[in-house]
């Protein structure tokens, strides 16, 4: 397991939603904590609860899926690791980029914590970026 946090909630998020798989579990960490809190406030994720195995914790997601199945199988969730350990991102907040025209998440570690793209323009306010989610 690698040294990036980030990086490795992202590629769970991404491999759970291309298995299918409508919950599973995932180390717990901080980042990782407010990462999620943020793609559940934004209705990517349906449900988030904190559990506890033999002294380690674990956040355990569910995935929110289309409830048609009439329509072809397609990713509903797209997610890209913009700032990576090698390379920092940073932007003031009038350089956030916008994701699809708004429709997309930009989550940005700032001086006050993680937040979204949206939050961060209104508090004027930039950071690194961390990820794309759209």
């Amino acid at each position: 397991m690698s040294k990036d946090t980030i990086g490795n909630l992202l590629t769970y998020i991404r491999n759970a939603g291309m298995n299918k798989k409508r919950t599973f579990r995932i180390p717990y960490t901080n980042i990782s904590e407010n990462i999620v809190k943020i793609l559940l406030r934004e209705g990517f994720i349906e449900n988030m609860r904190k559990h506890q195995e033999s002294n380690k914790y674990f956040l355990v997601l569910t995935l929110r899926h289309r409830r048609n199945r009439k329509v072809p199988d397609r990713k509903i969730l797209n997610l890209k690791r913009i700032s990576r350990p090698g390379l920092r991102i940073y932007s003031n907040y009038q350089g956030i980029p916008r994701i699809l025209g708004g429709m997309g998440v930009v989550i940005l570690s700032t001086s006050q914590g993680i937040m979204p793209d949206r939050e961060a323009r209104l508090k004027g306010i930039g950071g690194e970026i961390l990820c794309y989610i759209w």
